[in-house]
């Protein structure tokens, strides 16, 4: 099957709220008067639309708060559009969050069979894989440790290769590099390639242009909720660091 994203037109909105939670001093008082409270609508994503692939790399890249990690989001189906429409056609591995749905008190092993439940794989098959995902690690001597004492480096080592362990037809990465030693990173890297050479589509999220330059052949770049560029890594990374030294330059 091949894989295939297309968003079109698509929203997405959060409601902020502007009042503090009250103190029980004026929650007694306002007992019997109720007041409003005070909000405005923010569309994190705002008419976003473009489509993704089979065997594409695709970068995204933009300022804190442009919408990249919202967009990874709603694509994996955490946030539902608000308007417009989202078509995914084949298996999604994200890796958003470091240690995203690990529970603390378990061991790393016990946390391979439980977030790998959480990404759909049956017991047999994490049962198949458990011992490539602890060589690729390198953390047997800590494999049956609560992962609580676990580093940051060792949380996202183990959630990279638990989400890989079966080459995904989707595999999404939100700054999943940050923090790893050298050796890590090319080793993931490797495996991540291999995946693509099997015409699979990844999504990178990344601060690190000279990565996004490794590892992908197109980039959008997202801006204020909405895209400000698609097109091809060099040219599209080019424009994006003239426009954050052109912001630089006129905050002196």
């Amino acid at each position: 099957m091949d894989s295939r994203i297309e968003l079109s037109n698509l929203g997405v909105k959060f409601r902020l709220y502007h009042d503090h939670s009250p103190s029980l001093k004026q929650m007694i008082a306002s007992i019997g008067r109720r007041k409003p409270r005070t909000f405005n609508d923010f569309w994190a994503l705002n008419d976003v639309s473009f489509s993704i692939e089979h065997g594409e790399r695709i970068g995204i890249v933009g300022h804190n708060g442009a919408g990249k990690s919202t967009l990874l989001k709603t694509i994996c189906g955490i946030y539902p559009p608000m308007r417009g429409s989202l078509n995914v056609k084949g298996r999604i591995a994200p890796l958003l969050e470091i240690g995203a749905g690990f529970q603390p008190e378990l061991s790393g092993r016990d946390n391979i069979y439980l977030n790998g439940a959480i990404l759909g794989f049956s017991r047999k098959l994490l049962e198949n894989v458990e011992r490539d995902v602890i060589a690729f690690t390198e953390l047997e001597e800590f494999i049956d440790t609560p992962v609580k004492y676990y580093s940051t480096g060792m949380y996202m080592k183990l959630g990279f290769a638990i989400a890989t362990a079966v080459p995904p037809e989707i595999l999404i990465l939100d700054e999943m590099f940050a923090g790893g030693d050298a050796s890590f990173v090319e080793k993931a890297t490797a495996r991540m390639n291999r995946f693509i050479d099997q015409a699979s589509i990844m999504i990178l999220v990344s601060h690190s242009m000279s990565l996004l330059k490794e590892m992908c052949d197109r980039v959008i770049w997202m801006e204020h909720g909405q895209v400000r560029g698609d097109g091809p890594v060099e040219s599209i990374i080019d424009q994006y660091l003239e426009s954050q030294h052109l912001i630089a330059q006129a905050s002196v």
